[in-house]
């Protein structure tokens, strides 16, 4: 039986750090869990080191990197620190002294190295551990609570000797996330307290945050055991967003509850002798003071009728049948779903390859999931002859992704040298190479075909293998490679006429304010997305579940936000 969370219960060191994939309520569980403790008498300070943080909204007051009194809760204080603006500068530090010295080719690659996920986290890292080892300011404080930790590949480059000597100056790989240490050697020391701190279970826990929900959940599992490897052991999972009893006339109701119970299965698999706790699914939005002391206690609020979507404007919004209907009317022969992790990238891949199979067009379907869940996608439909499949695997095309690159880079290197290289190719941006290699290859091979792509590269990657192609021409020392079908597809991505890009979200705060980062992303890399899908939306059903229908009613600010700024924007409601 799954336990409640309770803070004043289950918080036992003056360090908190939360982390888990967007979307699942991180910055809500921060943010509750803080006032919770305040309202005990402790004095606490949350501080968001996310790029994309809504602590203001959740708290709504304005807020900055400045330590600042919360208003409504005595003894609660509140920082937001800016990764983004501190990975800016840091970048313009380490490639500052090289202008005007090196050609401009290479200074664009320095650029895109230090312009990627790594670079944002390290800065926040950066951030967090200069507070932390501030006795003047952490002596004020009873608890600190940190609304995003660094992943366990971050720690670990961190950790390593090697990290801090001439190599990063004197070695590049290509493509990869090498470079966003190049600066840091006078920071070791400061870095190796914080890293010991946050080992250490008498000071530092570690709460994972995740959804009922497959993706969620496995993303968290491969979290934790990363983290575990390097030391931070005193882990406790959170399963946020769970259904009490469903309407069980009520299908979307009865679906719903029946999804999350089977997923849970996965909790027990994946966190045998960690402390789990869970917090319960509302209709409200979890914004104010009122609203997240509410859910912390499991109390009840009214719903706020205010926000009842016009019917006009639902019905104004295109359904998925028109995306499908507008890539058969305009030829375009290269489909690629973005999105983050749990939005439905797969699931609408699918449904638009059997819905142009269904009207004739020749279609080759490639993803990187695994094949059980491309087999549920297409279960119920009778899938077209004209209808081809295949399936990446993103392990064997790492691994022979690492051993080229290891080959050739890693040659005369050995011990500390080798293991730092070794390491920055277990980088996500690593995968999302490799991956996108083969699915240039693939495309490459389908001219004849409309090729739909389910998971596709950021705009730093694909500037990454772009920028690659000259940095190793300018420097013999560079193994930087990019294969043929890599150079033609980037011209072909941001080809307008050939290529479409759908960005998939929920109508939620979070995804939302993701696709939109990713959106200038792709931008930056001169690549235009042609729509926006907005996913599983319960302002489309006609469910009687009170707490469904009134997560609906919250959905409108949202999918407003989406549908006003976007002219190609279409809509799904959540479907079992």
């Amino acid at each position: 039986m799954l336990l409640t969370f309770d803070p004043k219960e289950m918080v036992k060191t003056p360090y908190l750090f939360f982390t888990g994939k967007g979307g699942v309520g991180k910055t809500s569980t921060a943010c509750a869990t803080a006032i919770s403790l305040a309202e005990e008498g402790k004095r606490v300070l949350i501080v968001s080191t996310d790029p994309a943080s809504n602590l203001q909204d959740v708290f709504e007051q304005d807020l900055t990197n400045e330590i600042s009194e919360v208003q409504g809760v005595n003894g609660l204080f509140a920082c937001n620190l800016d990764p983004e603006e501190a990975a800016k500068d840091y970048r313009e530090s380490v490639i500052g002294p090289y202008k005007g010295k090196l050609p401009d080719s290479v200074l664009a690659t320095m650029e895109e190295q230090l312009s990627g996920a790594c670079t944002v986290e390290i800065a926040a890292f950066d951030q967090f551990s200069t507070l932390l080892t501030k006795k003047d300011i952490t002596e004020q404080f009873d608890v600190i609570v940190f609304d995003t930790a660094p992943t366990g590949h971050t720690l670990r480059l961190l950790s390593l000797p090697s990290a801090w000597n001439s190599f990063l100056e004197e070695s590049t790989h290509g493509a990869s996330c090498l470079g966003p240490l190049s600066g840091l050697d006078a920071k070791k020391s400061l870095y190796e307290q914080t890293v010991k701190a946050l080992s250490d279970p008498d000071q530092t826990q570690l709460f994972l945050v995740t959804r009922p929900d497959e993706s969620p959940i496995v993303e968290a599992a491969r979290a934790s055991a990363e983290l575990k490897d390097i030391g931070l052991k005193n882990q406790h999972l959170i399963v946020n967003g769970l259904l009490g009893n469903p309407v069980l006339d009520d299908e979307v109701s009865h679906a719903f509850y029946e999804k999350q119970q089977k997923a849970l299965g996965l909790v027990t698999d994946n966190f045998k002798g960690t402390d789990i706790s869970y917090l319960p699914y509302v209709s409200f939005s979890l914004t104010g003071m009122e609203s997240l002391k509410a859910w912390i206690r499991g109390e009840t609020l009214k719903l706020d009728e205010a926000g009842a979507m016009p019917p006009t404007l639902l019905s104004d919004l295109s359904g998925f049948g028109d995306v499908s209907q507008d890539v058969i009317q305009e030829n375009l022969r290269v489909i690629f779903t973005m999105g983050k992790g749990g939005v439905g990238k797969t699931t609408l891949a699918a449904e638009l390859a059997v819905k142009l199979a269904e009207k004739g067009v020749a279609v080759h379907l490639t993803t990187t999931d695994p094949a059980a869940h491309l087999e549920q996608a297409l279960h119920s439909r009778k899938v077209a002859r004209n209808l081809s499949l295949s399936r990446v695997d993103p392990k064997r095309e790492v691994e022979l992704y690492k051993k080229t690159v290891l080959d050739k880079a890693g040659e005369g290197l050995e011990g500390e040298q080798l293991a730092y290289l070794e390491e920055d190719l277990n980088s996500p941006c690593t995968e999302e190479i490799a991956v996108f290699q083969k699915f240039a290859k693939i495309v490459g091979q389908a001219d004849e075909e409309v090729v739909i792509i389910d998971t596709a590269p950021t705009g730093h990657t694909l500037l990454l293998l772009d920028a690659a192609q000259s940095y190793h021409k300018e420097l013999l020392r560079s193994t930087g490679e990019v294969s043929p079908e890599v150079q033609n597809l980037l011209p072909r991505l941001r080809n307008k006429e050939e290529t479409a890009v759908l960005i998939v979200t929920l109508p939620e705060a979070t995804p939302v304010l993701e696709a939109e980062r990713l959106h200038a992303d792709l931008e930056r890399a001169s690549i235009s997305p042609r729509w926006w899908i907005i996913n599983q939306s319960f302002a489309l059903t006609k469910t009687d579940d009170k707490v469904l229908g009134g997560r609906g009613k919250h959905e409108i600010r949202w999918i407003d936000r989406v549908a006003s700024k976007h002219e190609k924007c279409a809509i799904i409601p959540w479907r079992p």
